[in-house]
Order: structure tokens, then sequence, then C-alpha cells
């Protein structure tokens, strides 16, 4: 499987901190995910009752799936340490912080893993700054390779 990852994140966003987390997922749910099939479109996690959930990842339904396939849409657990957690509860109680994830990927042993990361949300001249901080650099590869 190759990994999934969230391209727009780094654009919209100011990466603070970055964590990985474990996903509660069902049997199909891992086989659709082994086949690169998701999508990150306007997720988000946030924390609810003191565990940590993943709103509108779309995982498609596993084509060889049963009557028992999943739900495309369901929110998903998370699981951290208490003491991430708490580092992450206390971040977000301060203004501007929301926690975005980054990229889904196997782990050595086969689990599904997400890695999520702590973040500011830029403003519009951040994001132009950004964009020439990029041809800049594209610009002197460009130019080293001649």
């Amino acid at each position: 499987m190759k990994e999934i990852s969230n391209r727009s994140a780094t654009f919209n966003y100011a990466i603070e901190q970055k964590f990985t987390a474990g996903m509660v997922l069902f049997g199909t749910e891992i086989k659709a995910l082994r086949q690169g099939k998701a999508n990150f479109n306007d997720s988000y996690c946030l924390v609810d009752k003191g565990e940590m959930m993943i709103k509108s990842l779309h995982i498609a339904e596993y084509s060889f799936g049963t009557t028992n396939n999943h739900v495309a849409l369901r929110d998903r657990k998370l699981l951290l340490t208490k003491k991430e957690l708490k580092k992450i509860i206390s971040k977000i109680k301060e203004k501007g912080y929301t926690i975005i994830p980054l990229r889904i990927f196997m782990s050595e042993s086969g689990y599904a893993k997400i890695d999520i990361a702590l973040a500011k949300g830029k403003k519009m001249h951040d994001k132009r700054d950004s964009i020439k901080a990029k041809d800049a650099e594209r610009d002197l590869k460009r130019t080293l390779n001649y």
C-alpha cells in the first residue's frame, strides 16, 4: 500500500507538532485502505468525551465486500496515549489551533496508522509566501541541474 497524504494540509495550515495514532477500523475498511481508497476532503479531528475522533474521512467501500461492507463516512476513533491527548487538549483550548490529518500509512506490523498535526490556519499572505518559497526552490533546482 502506498501512503495516502493530505496535500492541501501544508498549504492551508502552519504545522506546529505531529503525532502518530492508530485507528479503530472494521475489516473491509482496512482492505479498502490497502487498495489506497481514502480521501481527506474536509476531514478533521476533534476530542469527544476524552477520545480523539476523526470526522468525514472517506474510505470507499471495499469492491469485493458483501452486504457487511462498511459505511464510507463514519466517525473513527483514533488511538493515542493519555499524555499525547492531554497535550493536544491543552493546545486546542488556545485560540486558532486545530487538529488535521496529514497521512495514512501501514506500519511494519500491518496496522493502519494516521499522522495528525496540531496546526494553525494560514492567512492569505502566508499562503502567498509559501508559494513564493516553493517557486524560488524550484528555480534554484533547475539552475543547479543545468
